[in-house]
């Protein structure tokens, strides 16, 4: 592990020149692993001036050859998976395998941008009049910028700058402070597969570079995953200063368990969804609502609950890690307090959950209420820790109103053994991502990641067709040719002897 991670500008790995430095800490132990720099305000526009740089000959860049970048990317990444998995749970907690598929998550973005030149194609038309054609092309915006969070630190990079970079932009990359390891070794893989110099940069901090970002004019357009707050600082910045923004915010997913659907399946998946990669994800199942007789299995699945546990990245028989640091432990312990005093029943307790071996470590164990109603804290806040929140309800109709009463749409399932339940569900939910009888409906990168209301801010969302209409602007031509203007006329006839 680095004792101070570099910023990465120009195509030149640099210590960065700032006195303020952030400990980046091994959330099993709280040994600190490395330290993060804020950038300073000079560091930051050196990188964007970098990348707008660059941009004037990456743009020009024939298209097959930034597809044939992504393509020695993808490998290389494919090449290193496991060495990225195991940085990335060393610094974020998560196990070997949820940190595996963190990877290969972003790896399936990065294969998705090597087929930019269809995904580039622009319309024409014919005749649109007498002897007049129409035709677009799709060009880059220029220099773009992403902001990403702790959870993720593999998959949201990659969601990000290699399509942006595809397109034939450059890119200024801030990821968090809490997890800086992973992008960085991200970087340089991109550098080892033959990025040019200035078309990927890499800047640490936390608010003040990100709105150094968001207030530069010459940066054209923003990605951010995170907070609520924080995303409503972002776009309403970002906007008001005439960038393109697109915001991937908080989330309060519903999975409705119908009675006919099969009981075994319901009771893996939740374990999983609701419990997995320590809560710490956007599309975590956080609230399942039982219908009618499907109330009945809530023993079987503490039951469920109760056979797993967390521990340490390397431990094979965990089930997920620690919180990513003492506060957010510290912030869904009170959430979990406040919810036994609004009168939830806390049939399963993870608030004093311990590891052997691992004293220091942000642990929580998995936690489940019943007798949850949407007036609770615990029901309208996003924990985002292993808390499971269970309500009942008497009809498909009910548990459709509970949904989209919520203000967040980012992601929704339900478990049925009908047709036409599944049909109405998806049709009628006003939520973004729907899984039928899949429980984290997260969508492949030929779609686009598409949470709705109060989860999304933006017009055009990640990765997937929309994000390289983010990425990219549509220039129509239209135009006339006169068969007057033909050399010779238009019936010439041309010897070739």
């Amino acid at each position: 592990m680095r004792k101070t991670v570099p910023l990465y500008i120009n195509g030149e790995w640099v210590e960065s020149e700032s006195t303020r430095f952030i400990p980046v800490t091994d959330p099993a132990t709280q040994e600190v692993i490395s330290q993060v720099p804020c950038a300073t305000a000079d560091e930051v526009e050196r990188a964007v001036a970098a990348a707008a740089a660059a941009f004037t000959e990456w743009k020009e860049v024939a298209v097959p050859e930034r597809a044939r970048l992504m393509l020695r990317y993808q490998h290389l990444l494919k090449a290193h998976h496991d060495e990225l998995a195991e940085i990335l749970s060393r610094e974020t907690g998560k196990t070997f395998e949820d940190a595996k598929g963190d990877v290969w998550r972003g790896i399936e973005v990065v294969e998705h941008a090597c087929n930019i030149a269809s995904l580039l194609m622009g319309e024409t038309v014919e005749n649109v009049a007498r002897t007049i054609d129409c035709y677009s092309y799709t060009q880059p915006l220029g220099v773009c910028a992403g902001i990403t969070p702790f959870n993720f630190p593999a998959m949201i990079p990659l969601w990000m700058f290699p399509l942006a970079i595809a397109c034939g932009n450059t890119f200024v990359l801030k990821p968090s402070e809490q997890d800086p390891l992973t992008p960085t070794r991200l970087a340089e893989l991109f550098e080892e597969a033959g990025a040019p110099k200035g078309v990927l940069q890499v800047v640490h901090g936390n608010r003040e570079q990100v709105d150094n970002l968001l207030t530069h004019p010459q940066v054209k357009a923003i990605s951010f995953v995170g907070s609520v707050a924080a995303g409503e600082h972002i776009y309403r910045t970002g906007t008001h200063h005439l960038k393109r923004v697109q915001c991937m915010v908080g989330a309060k997913n519903h999975m409705v368990v119908m009675p006919d659907a099969n009981k075994q399946q319901v009771i893996n998946n939740l374990v999983g969804a609701g419990f997995g990669a320590a809560g710490q994800r956007c599309m975590a199942i956080s609230v399942v609502v039982m219908v009618g007789e499907a109330q009945a299995w809530i023993d079987d699945l503490k039951q469920a609950a109760q056979t797993i546990r967390p521990g340490a990245w390397d431990d094979p028989q965990a089930a997920y890690g620690p919180q990513i640091n003492p506060q957010a432990r510290d912030r869904i312990l009170s959430f979990i307090e406040k919810g036994k005093q609004e009168g939830a029943n806390c049939v399963l307790d993870g608030s004093h959950c311990a590891v052997e071996g691992y004293p220091d470590g942000n642990w929580v164990g998995p936690t489940l209420f019943t007798d949850v109603t949407p007036a609770m804290e615990i029901y309208r806040n996003e924990i985002f820790g292993p808390v499971l929140c269970v309500v009942n309800v008497d009809s498909l109709d009910e548990a459709l109103a509970l949904i989209n009463d919520n203000p967040m749409g980012n992601g929704t399932s339900l478990f049925t053994a009908c047709g036409a339940a599944a049909r109405k569900f998806q049709h009628e939910v006003l939520v973004g991502q729907v899984g039928i009888n899949v429980p984290v409906p997260v969508p492949l990168p030929f779609f686009s990641f598409t949470g709705w209301r109060g989860s999304f801010f933006g017009d055009q969302h990640a990765y997937g067709k929309q994000a390289v209409r983010f990425y990219t602007e549509t220039k129509t031509v239209t135009a006339r040719w006169f068969d007057e203007d033909i050399p010779g006329g238009p019936n010439m006839t041309i010897n070739l002897r």
